[in-house]
């Protein structure tokens, strides 16, 4: 059993389980994980500390002040990583359609508007539904932008 951190674009943290690398591979590309908070499909797997069981049980407990509040939200300082500049290419060269982008991918598939690269929000039904006329979609890991801001 593989247990993995991952989080939603809206930054919502969770753990999934899954029997393999491979199946959480299968379940990624499939659309099949959302984020049990939002409902968010836009996944990436995190980094996440190794648990090493050195029989030790007089451990003192955890104090739940390090615990983030409601209000808080997770950060990371990631801008000269991969990501980050996966992240700066994505949005430099792809036209944020919004939620308009099931439709205005559909368009583009179908030559009823010009070929451009895309980006915008979805939901698991759209994207599937996307998939099955043999459009193709993929999550992306960055975070939606403030509302009325774009990137």
């Amino acid at each position: 059993m593989k247990v993995f951190d991952l989080v939603c674009a809206n930054d919502h943290r969770f753990e999934g389980w899954f029997s393999s690398g491979a199946d959480y591979e299968l379940q990624l590309g499939g659309g099949a994980i959302a984020c049990p908070l939002c409902g968010d499909n836009h996944i990436v797997k995190v980094p996440s500390a190794s648990y090493v069981n050195t029989g030790v049980s007089d451990r003192a407990p955890k104090s739940d002040s390090t615990e983030p509040t409601p209000e808080q939200v997770q950060y990371a300082n990631f801008r000269s990583t991969m990501l980050a500049k996966l992240a700066e290419y994505v949005v430099k060269n792809t036209d944020d359609v919004g939620a308009e982008f099931p439709e205005e991918a559909r368009k583009i598939h179908y030559g009823e508007s010009p070929e451009r690269k895309i980006r915008g929000t979805a939901s698991h039904d759209e994207v599937s539904e996307l998939r099955d006329e043999g459009i193709d979609v993929v999550p992306l890991p960055l975070p939606l932008p403030p509302a009325g801001k774009n990137h």
